[in-house]
């Protein structure tokens, strides 16, 4: 009661202040009348109190997201409910869900009456255009009574998570060799003097299933022989991404970096689709192998959060990612390299690894003067030359570039020496 008794409305003080001034009066004047209004006048408000504070323990809400997950520039619908549980219906409702900056203005809803155990839905929706975790809540919801005596707050602790991810655009399809690993015994075999029947069987071992026996091969043989285990061929794919802040150039959503954790997205849900085991890594920590059903929201929810590292480096991408030897894909999206760091970076080009650098020129970010352009030209085409002549197939990347036009050049096909036409023409620029 003492704390309805706070929430007095400035009108329903004045009813309170007015009500004892005229019971004062009466009580001089000995005006029974004026002590009738003098009393309505006073309880009025209280009773107002009561009503309100015992509407504010009575109520129930429930948020939900429609998704929980929505790509950088989508809206999400988020809708709450509110539901009076006490027999008493309730007064005039404000409704205001807390919101972080990013996400908008925090929306505000009236709700003119509740009826006893009766329930209402509102909804509203929501924006980002940066990606990231936003908690949506709590809300606050502020109880009055029809006369707008009494005013109290009540806030409800729930609070939900809503994920922006980055934008995922579709690829077309490409042909990359020495993208399948195996195991199993058809992974290593060769194909035996008598034919290729022969190649897929071996000699029995105990335990083994009579089933299998390959008996055109014992009889041949004189031994029993067994048809080899099959086991399906697995498509293998590292997405790497470049992390290190001063690699990347630009601000908010339009920054290089950006650019580079959209197109890891876009690139690991293409690897996921076409039916490979995607495994995500960047030089802070993020380790991610996506096996499960719902993949595809793991590495999604990992790059929502993904931010640039002022302390990260080659050497520990690198690093990061040898840790796993089963790599057959490695698809790097980089920002700015020097010669040393694309050197480090040739180390991963394995026998049978095939590795993409999507090269970024964060410079076309920035305003640059003529020299300080051919400067910056003559950088990236050094870097990408090194990792060309290492074996790397290097797609460059300047501000404006989309990703699904770039995509075909992942191809061999595509690979040419273009990098060494544009290093040529950068020098001779620099020389003139």
């Amino acid at each position: 009661m003492r704390e309805a008794l706070r929430g007095l409305t400035t009108r329903g003080r004045s009813f309170l202040a007015a009500g004892a001034a005229a019971v004062l009066s009466a009580l001089i004047l000995g005006e029974k009348d004026l002590l009738r209004v003098a009393i309505l006048l006073a309880v009025l408000p209280l009773l107002a109190a009561v009503y309100v504070g015992r509407s504010r323990y009575k109520l129930a809400c429930t948020r939900s997201l429609e998704p929980h997950r929505v790509p950088v520039g989508s809206n999400a619908r988020i809708v709450l409910r509110l539901q009076n549980m006490s027999r008493l219906p309730t007064g005039t409702l404000l409704l205001e869900d807390r919101l972080p900056y990013a996400l908008g203005s925090r929306p505000r809803v009236v709700l003119e009456r509740l009826g006893a155990q009766q329930a209402s839905s509102v909804a509203y929706t929501v924006r980002a255009d940066v990606r990231g975790r936003y908690e949506v809540g709590p809300l606050v919801v502020r109880l009055t009574d029809p006369f707008g005596l009494c005013e109290l707050t009540r806030a409800f602790p729930s609070v939900d998570e809503l994920t922006v991810i980055p934008q995922v655009v579709s690829l077309p399809s490409v042909r990359l060799t020495g993208e399948y690993t195996g195991s199993g015994d058809s992974r290593a075999r060769s194909v035996a003097v008598h034919g290729e029947d022969d190649s897929a069987t071996r000699e029995y071992r105990r335990g083994d299933d009579l089933r299998r026996v390959h008996w055109k091969s014992t009889a041949r043989t004189g031994e029993l022989m067994v048809r080899r285990e099959e086991q399906p061929w697995e498509s293998r794919a590292t997405v790497v991404l470049d992390t290190r802040a001063y690699a990347h150039r630009g601000e908010g959503p339009t920054a290089s970096f950006e650019w580079a954790v959209a197109a890891a997205a876009s690139a690991a849900v293409h690897f996921r689709t076409a039916g490979y085991r995607v495994r995500l890594v960047t030089e802070i920590g993020v380790d991610t192998d996506a096996t499960e059903p719902d993949g595809d929201g793991l590495l999604l929810d990992q790059l929502a959060d993904v931010t640039a590292s002022q302390r990260s480096d080659i050497a520990t991408l690198v690093e990061q990612v040898r840790r796993r030897s089963d790599n057959s894909v490695i698809v790097a999206l980089l920002g700015a390299l020097t010669v040393a760091e694309a050197e480090l970076l040739a180390g991963l080009r394995g026998n049978r690894t095939t590795c993409v650098a999507v090269l970024i020129d964060s410079s076309t970010w920035m305003n640059l003067t003529p020299a300080e352009r051919v400067e910056a030209d003559r950088a990236h085409s050094a870097a990408a030359l090194s990792l060309q002549e290492s074996g790397w197939r290097v797609v460059g990347v300047g501000h404006g570039d989309q990703l699904p036009s770039l995509w075909p050049q992942l191809d061999r096909g595509s690979q040419g020496f273009a990098w060494r036409a544009a290093m040529a023409e950068t020098v001779a620029g620099g020389v003139k």
